[in-house]
């Protein structure tokens, strides 16, 4: 019996106690950094507690994976031919091929995949770059499981991961390699504060703090450039800036970001990350990834390895527009450039008709078409009232990596087709087994 399954058994057979548990975890919750206009973290009973072999594997996959990408954003500064492989306008390209003035092509990225824990295979769901989030529900659900009453001998010696701490140690290390970088520097977590979740920003500014540096949180729309110096609003000095605006807002609201643009530009801000992570970030990069010349650039193992593991994907446009019709349950649509997984839709969860109309409605626009991952399901609860039952949830795992290494892992579950806020997603609590 696998460790998933004995704790299902205990659920059961302590029914009334798990009950009275799940709703001490979804009252803390609701008290939490996690509760934000008007929205909270959903979780279900049992954790993800994966094997230290299951990290092992999963640390290869990011090493893997991350040499690919590094190769691509790599070749793509270099080579002009390349570049128009990718969907990107004039100005975007231009701010791609700004020098960051660090080595480091992608500072932070998640790699969401279908991993499955009983054979070891899994497939690639998305790539976040640009506003990378998440590790304040990975924290909070780990403080939350302390009301958790599944008791500590089937749950096994376990630690969770550290995602603030770990991200402050890495940005300085990507700056200690700035060729413009000033002592005591000042760092400003940036986005478009209406759109912000900004209780993570706030534990990330106390983690800054916490490493001995001066932060602010500041809205990207009311940065002053002037004198070769980037400020805040209130003339505080800017000297390195964790980029959370996401690309595809910064270029729809550009007008309103010159000041931070033109101080990137010059070179006269460090931004982590700069511009060239939206290389990796697109979803283009999925199609992108078996055409010829990326193939060129890779070895034969890398190629192999895009195969096994990186989806079919085309432009909506180009694709076969019968089959995916006459095939609904093995494809999935997407916007190629957005966040948060809007506008995606799943023919899994359409009907016949549905899927046509999604399809008719979106094919002149910049949509994806992707084969669809049946993700690996394990049985779970979500226990905050009564009637609860146990459900088969899908799975999505997604592998953070600072700087280039590995650094912890994000879990996620739905019962629908589709693993998002948006589509009755569920995060828990996740940890590895502590070798003996």
């Amino acid at each position: 019996m696998s460790k998933n399954d004995e704790l299902v058994q205990y659920i059961k057979d302590n029914y009334n106690a798990c009950l009275e548990s799940g709703t001490k975890i979804r009252k803390y919750l609701l008290s939490s950094s996690v509760a934000f206009h008007g929205r909270c973290v959903q979780t279900l009973h049992i954790p993800k507690i994966f094997k230290s072999s299951d990290i092992t594997a999963l640390r290869n996959v990011t090493d893997s994976f991350y040499t690919i990408f590094d190769k691509i954003v790599k070749h793509y500064i270099k080579n002009p031919e390349y570049r128009r492989l990718f969907p990107f306008s004039e100005e975007l390209e231009r701010l791609i091929l700004t020098d960051t003035g660090y080595n480091t092509s992608i500072p932070m990225l998640r790699m969401d995949i279908f991993y499955n824990e009983e054979t070891g295979n899994y497939k690639f769901c998305e790539l976040n770059t640009d506003g990378t989030s998440a590790m304040i529900e990975d924290f909070e659900l780990a403080r939350a499981f302390e009301y958790n009453n599944l008791p500590k001998e089937l749950i096994g010696d376990v630690s969770g991961f550290e995602l603030f701490d770990s991200w402050v140690l890495a940005l300085g290390n990507i700056y200690s390699g700035y060729a413009g970088r000033r002592s005591n520097p000042h760092v400003a977590i940036v986005d478009f504060l209406d759109k912000a979740y900004l209780p993570e920003f706030y534990e990330f500014e106390k983690r800054f703090k916490k490493y001995g540096y001066p932060v602010k949180i500041c809205d990207i729309t009311k940065l002053e450039y002037k004198n070769g110096l980037l400020y805040d609003n209130e003339g505080w000095r800017i000297d390195i800036i964790y980029r959370r605006a996401v690309t595809v807002d910064v270029m729809r609201e550009l007008d309103n970001c010159r000041d931070f643009i033109n101080a990137y530009t010059d070179g006269n801000v460090c931004v982590i990350g700069g511009f060239r992570t939206q290389i990796i970030h697109h979803k283009a990069l999925f199609y992108i990834l078996r055409d010829d010349m990326t193939k060129s650039i890779l070895t034969d193992d890398e190629n192999k390895l895009i195969e096994a593991h990186i989806p079919y994907t085309s432009k909506l446009k180009d694709a076969d527009f019968d089959r995916i019709l006459s095939h609904k349950d093995s494809y999935i649509i997407k916007p190629s450039d957005s966040y948060a997984s809007r506008g995606v839709f799943a023919g899994i969860d359409c009907t016949k008709k549905e899927w046509k109309s999604l399809l008719s409605e979106r094919i002149s626009g910049d949509y994806i078409v992707q084969e669809y991952c049946t993700p690996y399901k394990t049985q779970n609860i979500y226990l905050t009232g009564e009637g609860a039952r146990f459900k088969e949830y899908s799975n999505l795992t997604g592998l953070y990596v600072y700087n280039g290494g590995f650094a912890g892992v994000y879990s996620r579950l739905s019962d629908g087709g589709i693993i998002s806020s948006q589509y009755n997603e569920k995060s828990v609590a996740t940890f590895v087994e502590n070798e003996q």
